[in-house]
């Protein structure tokens, strides 16, 4: 094999891999980033669009030269990576003139004069943190023990607002047990439509995966509206942040299944629930849960968040328009923008949704990549058609998982097939999984 041959290899592995592992857990995206050898994972941290997951786990599990790529990937944007603005940003900054005289009337002697102690700087961050994360920080620009264990006692013991939680998580170096716990708390009810943006800075911010925060976040209500952030105008989920958390929530509601009973109970005991989703969902399925206290208040997001992440059967209408749509799916047109614009606009007239996409396009890395149906785009957060990508994110998490399990060699043995498979995804799914049964050609 000549050279360029090699490199066309390597890099259309490292495609395929790419969106194999928006899909896959946490553990499967290490193993795999160790079986690619060094041309693959080079064009992999170096050109390829990266959930946020897979770069906190690059970054975390790789080496120098694995982080030196990354940090120089034009797809990878927002993100505290070498060389670019991060924690140190904020630690250099001043806390304005007015703000002292505030400080001095509230601890009783100049916050100057010696290192504020973890009991005052919690109440300081209690009482400042209400209206997002600015005063906060220009707090912990203050001289302050350093020490995260009496700050996290603090916390666990009343919880700060969502705006301190966030500024220590901008300003403070904090080891991965402090973030997980300063997210393990109920937030303070007066924290009202902000509470989860710690939670949204804890991934971007490379702090966390969104499999480690569906474990660690509580109560469970506020992972499932995290699974299913509605839209307004403050710190949000960008569109592929939002499709990683949809599959780590699902990931952790797999045991309820297609069970209506299980799911109405999941909704039932959700507003009350104090812990994390994974213990609720046991709890569930076990049959162990207590009786929620008094009549719970309906809440109409969290319905609408469970509603979105539960099994669904319904199939559009259209008859022969629909059945036609379908089987153009593996037809390939003249272009690339002809297949492109029939796509769209069978999915403005409701004859096709993401779900038939990923089912039935062909090949199977062109029905993962949402760019090879509804165009390039210059930045992740700008497709047109959001209820379609996550659809068809939530559908490829589903056959994914359905087929491979956590088996790091089923996933390893469906990225080698990917690149020169021919077949849509269910085919190729069972071709891996049954063997040579199912020709690789449509």
């Amino acid at each position: 094999m000549s050279t360029a041959e090699q490199d066309r290899t390597s890099r259309r592995l490292a495609w395929c891999v790419a969106h194999l592992l928006r899909h896959a857990p946490d553990h499967v995206v290490v193993d795999m980033s160790r079986r690619l050898d060094r041309p693959a994972l080079k064009y992999l941290c170096r050109d390829e669009w990266l959930a946020a997951s897979t770069v906190t786990l690059l970054l975390r599990h790789g080496g120098a030269a694995d982080r030196g790529y990354i940090a120089r990937n034009p797809r990878v944007v927002g993100r505290p990576l070498p060389g670019l603005p991060g924690p140190a940003r904020y630690a250099r900054r001043r806390t304005p003139p007015e703000l002292l005289p505030v400080l001095r009337a509230e601890l009783g002697r100049d916050p100057a004069a010696q290192p504020l102690t973890a009991a005052e700087l919690a109440g300081l961050l209690r009482r400042h943190g209400r209206r997002g994360p600015r005063v906060p920080l220009d707090i912990l620009a203050l001289p302050h023990e350093a020490d995260p264990g009496p700050l996290l006692a603090e916390h666990a013991r009343s919880p700060l607002p969502a705006g301190s939680v966030e500024a220590l998580l901008l300003a403070a170096d904090l080891p991965r047990e402090t973030v997980c716990g300063l997210l393990a708390t109920a937030a303070a009810p007066a924290d009202g439509r902000s509470w989860h943006r710690p939670a949204v800075r804890a991934v971007r911010m490379g702090r966390l995966t969104h499999e480690e925060l569906v474990a660690h976040v509580a109560p469970a209500r506020h992972t499932l509206l995290l699974g299913h952030l509605p839209g307004r105008r403050s710190l949000r989920w960008t569109l592929p942040e939002q499709a990683g958390m949809q599959t780590a929530v699902m990931r952790a509601l797999r045991s309820l299944g297609d069970d209506p009973r299980l799911w109405a109970e999941l909704l039932r005991h959700a507003p009350g629930h104090p812990g994390p989703l994974p213990a609720l969902v046991a709890g569930v399925v076990e049959g162990t849960l207590p009786a929620p206290d008094g009549v719970q208040e309906p809440d109409p997001e969290l319905a609408r968040a469970v509603r979105h992440l539960a099994p669904s059967a319904a199939e559009p209408s259209g008859d022969v328009e629909r059945e036609l749509a379908l089987a153009s799916l593996a037809v390939p047109m003249e272009s690339v923008e002809e297949d492109i614009r029939w796509v769209r606009d069978c999915l403005d007239r409701g004859l096709l949704t993401g779900i038939d996409v990923i089912r039935h396009k062909l090949p199977a890395c062109w029905a993962l990549d949402e760019d090879h149906w509804l165009g390039d785009v210059d930045h992740p957060d700008r497709h047109d058609h959001p209820g379609a990508v996550l659809a068809a994110h939530a559908e490829a998490y589903r056959l994914l998982t359905a087929a491979l399990g956590e088996d790091p060699e089923a996933w390893w043995r469906t990225a080698r097939t990917l690149p020169d498979f021919a077949g849509t995804l269910p085919h190729l799914l069972l071709r891996v999984t049954e063997g040579g049964s199912v020709s690789g050609r449509p």
